[in-house]
């Protein structure tokens, strides 16, 4: 390759002090070397790179170029050592967390900025999981941590758990033309199992996929996420459990009513868990962070 880091950390140093001279004194080395090493990388590429006037030398637009594109190089390599570093001390060059939908993505902001401001260049990766894919992500190795896991931890090796809080703000509701709309008393089972339930599906891939609030033989709707399905209650198309954040707005606004049902759903345990196998400096900090009754009540308030 004709083009090294060295050789654009010189075209650099050139531009950056002014000329060859001040270059060299930055960079501890005498002119005539920077001098061979430009003239020999010209040669190479068959490409005059500087204007040169007496004793002065300026980059001209071919030289320009190649410096703005190489300082990109710089900047690359030199995260790269830096990241190298952050590793070999402890912390991991990724961190994946899989978040339960049923907690707002916009809850984790603040730990995520905490964490950012300590400048430890580990990058994260966030994504949504349903009811027993949680458990899975971490069971097949697609995420480190998991914020929400539902219910039981599954009789799996190498996964660590911790109760976050018991989720009981379910609503139930329904859109104001539903049938269901104009029942006064709370709603037996039998009733719920003549409509049509809008549901998540379970992103399990190989642990048993789970269910929440569903009537043997009744009709479902699968939507994709779970906004998708407050908004197919709204549109009247079925019936079901929404975490009171995000039926609350709904509810206010008039597009969905809260009813009263004769089983109401049971409280739901939520847990952090995380990979045993695991043992960086990212994910410890998280769980650090995590274990606080501050930031629990922050992530989980008004589930």
């Amino acid at each position: 390759m004709k083009i090294s880091l060295d050789l654009l950390q010189v075209l650099d140093a050139i531009d950056r002090q002014g000329s060859f001279t001040a270059a060299a004194a930055a960079l501890h080395r005498v002119p005539s070397a920077l001098s061979h090493a430009v003239a020999r990388l010209e040669d190479d590429l068959g490409v005059a790179l500087f204007q040169r006037e007496g004793r002065r030398a300026t980059l001209n637009e071919a030289g320009r170029a190649l410096l703005e594109d190489g300082r990109h190089l710089l900047r690359a390599a030199d995260e790269l050592e830096r990241r190298v570093q952050r590793i070999a001390d402890g912390w991991e060059a990724e961190l994946r967390i899989a978040l339960d939908a049923i907690i707002p993505v916009d809850r984790l902001y603040p730990l995520l900025a905490d964490f950012y401001a300590g400048a430890c260049g580990t990058q994260v990766r966030v994504t949504s999981e349903v009811l027993g894919g949680t458990w899975d992500a971490l069971a097949t190795g697609r995420a480190d941590l998991v914020i929400g896991a539902p219910g039981d931890m599954p009789a799996r090796g190498g996964i660590a758990s911790q109760l976050l809080c018991h989720h009981a703000a379910f609503v139930f509701a329904v859109a104001p033309g539903h049938p269901l709309a104009a029942w006064e008393k709370p709603i037996p089972a039998s009733e719920l199992h003549r409509h049509r339930a809008v549901v998540v599906a379970d992103t399990s891939r190989e642990l048993l996929a789970r269910s929440i609030g569903l009537i043997d033989g009744q009709e479902t709707l699968h939507v994709p996420d779970i906004h998708a399905k407050a908004s197919a209650q709204v549109a009247g198309l079925g019936i079901g459990h929404l975490p009171r954040w995000l039926a609350e707005p709904e509810i206010a606004a008039g597009r969905l009513v809260e009813k009263a049902i004769a089983d109401p759903r049971p409280t739901l345990p939520l847990h952090l868990a995380w990979r045993t196998r695991q043992s960086g400096r990212a994910l410890h900090w998280f769980i650090d962070q995590l274990s606080q009754n501050e930031r629990k009540i922050a992530l989980t308030a008004g589930l």
